[in-house]
């Protein structure tokens, strides 16, 4: 007779629930960073609570993935923290059917975030190593409706314009011409818009003759960085 198996503490990579220890952290992160503090569109949350933030992150630095902060990824680069991804892309309002740029793929995380809500996101990266590395961990995890780009993202991605919505995860003075002309007349780009110290979260909607812009919080970001930020990469 085969004996049955033990339940002992050392188990905790699956609770009673079945469900993982990083799940766990991953739906509490939503519940106590994201949902209350006026994230409250159902989609962002579910798929925050369902990618593992922990695999965008250093392997050192995997303990700390699910807390209220950002983290280093190397080149002088952070994976922003999670709050902020969650209201970037609710001011951002993606739907199902919309083509999304990103400027500034980073780790990928935000980027499979926007994957999960749109039907294509092209993503453009300056650092090689950060997009080689982002592409393959997002196709290692099944995302394949995104297209990362090793390039000077503040000329955007004219192949593949307009876009639906653009994001902009670096912080800068100015909105990059190149960005406010291949973003779509109805569409939308959120970025951060100030100094290096503390920049504020701008939606701009592109309208028919010209473009409508609101304020949102502060925020702090690396630097936007190339030909068409006012700072050289």
């Amino acid at each position: 007779m085969r004996a049955m198996p033990s339940r002992d503490v050392r188990e905790p990579a699956t609770g009673l629930s079945g469900r993982s220890r990083e799940e766990t952290q991953r739906r509490e992160m939503v519940s106590r960073f994201v949902a209350t503090r006026g994230v409250d569109d159902p989609r962002i949350l579910a798929v925050m609570g369902d990618i593992p933030r922990h695999r965008f992150v250093p392997e050192p630095l995997r303990a700390q993935a699910y807390g209220d902060h950002s983290l280093p990824i190397g080149f002088g680069q952070t994976i922003s923290q999670p709050y902020v991804v969650g209201i970037m892309t609710q001011m951002l309002g993606v739907s199902p059917d919309h083509k999304v740029l990103e400027i500034g793929s980073g780790s990928g995380y935000q980027t499979a975030v926007l994957a999960r809500l749109a039907r294509s996101v092209y993503s453009l990266e300056r650092i090689d190593e950060l997009a080689r590395s982002a592409s393959a961990l997002l196709a290692s995890l099944g995302f394949h409706n995104v297209s990362i780009k090793a390039f000077d993202g503040t000329y955007g991605y004219p192949a593949a314009a307009p876009y639906d919505r653009i994001l902009v995860t670096a912080g800068t003075e100015s909105v990059p011409e190149p960005l406010l002309s291949q973003l779509a007349v109805g569409g939308r780009l959120v970025v951060p818009i100030g100094p290096p110290d503390r920049q504020r979260l701008r939606v701009i909607r592109r309208r028919k003759t010209d473009y409508a812009q609101e304020d949102g919080e502060d925020v702090t970001f690396v630097p936007l960085l190339g030909r068409f930020a006012g700072t050289p990469a």
